[in-house]
C-alpha cells in the first residue's frame, strides 16, 4: 500500500509538472506548480520527513508561488504571450524531454543505488534537532544570503510590476 501512494503520488507529481511546461496561461502553469509542489510534500510525509513536507509547503506553497502569481498578475502577460520565441520549436523541445525520460527510466531500473532507507522517524528523534543544529550553525550565511536573494527578487518584481507615472 506504501508503494501504491508514492507511485499514485510521484504520477501526480509528474503530470502537474507536464501541465506546468505545456500550459498556455502562466495562471494555469503557477497552480500546476503549486499541486506538484504539495504531490512533494506528501511524498516527504510518507518518507518519515514531516519537516521537510511543512516547510515545502510553507516556503514554496505559501510564499513563493504567492510570489509567482503576484508577478504573473502585475505583469501585462498578454503582450508576452503575442510574442512567441521559436514557431515549431516545441518539437525539438519534445524530442530532448522524451530522450532524457528514457534515459532517467532506464537509469532508475538499472540501478542498485535506490535501495530503501528508513524513516527518519527510525533514526532517532534527535534528527530535527542535528538538521536545525546544522541549518543554523554551519550554514548559517548561505542561509541567510538566500534570504537576501529572495527579498531582492520580491524587490525586484515590485518594481518592474509598478506603473509609469502619467
Amino acid at each position: 500500500m506504501h508503494q501504491g501512494f508514492f507511485l499514485l503520488f510521484a504520477t501526480v507529481s509528474v503530470v502537474t509538472a507536464l501541465t506546468l511546461v505545456l500550459a498556455r496561461n502562466p495562471v494555469h502553469s503557477a497552480l500546476a506548480l503549486m499541486a506538484c509542489f504539495l504531490q512533494i510534500s506528501a511524498i516527504f510525509v510518507m518518507l518519515g520527513a514531516p519537516l521537510l513536507a511543512v516547510i515545502q509547503i510553507f516556503v514554496y506553497v505559501g510564499a513563493i508561488m504567492v510570489l509567482f502569481l503576484f508577478v504573473i498578475m502585475m505583469v501585462d502577460v498578454r503582450e508576452a504571450v503575442l510574442q512567441r520565441f521559436m514557431p515549431g520549436g516545441n518539437l525539438p523541445a519534445l524530442a530532448l524531454l522524451l530522450l532524457l525520460g528514457t534515459e532517467m527510466v532506464v537509469l532508475v531500473l538499472w540501478s542498485d543505488r535506490f535501495i530503501e532507507s528508513p524513516p527518519v522517524a527510525e533514526r532517532g528523534g534527535d534528527a530535527i534537532r542535528d538538521l536545525s543544529k546544522t541549518l543554523f550553525s554551519d550554514y548559517l550565511l548561505p542561509f541567510e544570503i538566500a534570504s537576501v536573494i529572495l527579498l531582492a527578487a520580491l524587490v525586484g518584481a515590485i518594481v518592474l510590476a509598478r506603473k509609469e507615472p502619467g
